[in-house]
């Protein structure tokens, strides 16, 4: 029986050996550290930068404003004597005519609006407006019965 009890101890102290030179070489060296450096930082202020360019010269003083000048008011063109395309919606009455066949005045009945005057009588209603002073509100009031001039030689 000691042979086998004395066997066993010699297995284990071999393993243990073995393993240990094993282990052996997984030790890294020793590092050498290098001695301690010491730095000093020593501030300086930045220089200006130098302009690269001249600037522009500044620009003239301008010249004031000449005087306005008055225009003289704007020609008033009108258009030419009436001429009756007929009674339409708006417009249902019959103008009084001159000598000539012309039309040279009108009498608002009942639906009659300015416009619709205008329009009959191929008159622009700011002319028929200026030839007829006596309608006011830009001719939105208009009365049965009121007279409209239609005769661009006469005013009023």
């Amino acid at each position: 029986m000691r042979r086998g009890f004395g066997r066993t101890r010699t297995s284990t102290a071999s393993a243990a050996c073995l393993a240990a030179l094993l282990l052996s070489g997984c030790v890294a060296a020793p590092v050498a550290t290098p001695p301690p450096v010491t730095v000093t930082a020593t501030v300086t202020p930045t220089p200006a930068p130098m302009p690269t360019h001249t600037p522009p010269p500044p620009p003239p003083p301008e010249a004031p404003a000449p005087e306005p000048v008055p225009n003289a008011p704007a020609p008033v063109v009108e258009w030419g004597p009436a001429y009756d395309t007929g009674s339409r919606p708006g417009a249902t009455g019959t103008p009084v005519l001159d000598g000539a066949g012309v039309p040279s005045s009108y009498t608002v009945v009942e639906g009659d609006s300015f416009f619709d005057i205008a329009q009959r009588f191929e008159l622009p209603q700011q002319q028929l407006l200026r030839m007829n002073p006596q309608i006011h509100d830009y001719g939105e009031t208009v009365y049965i019965g009121d007279v409209i001039n239609l005769d661009w030689t006469k005013t009023g």
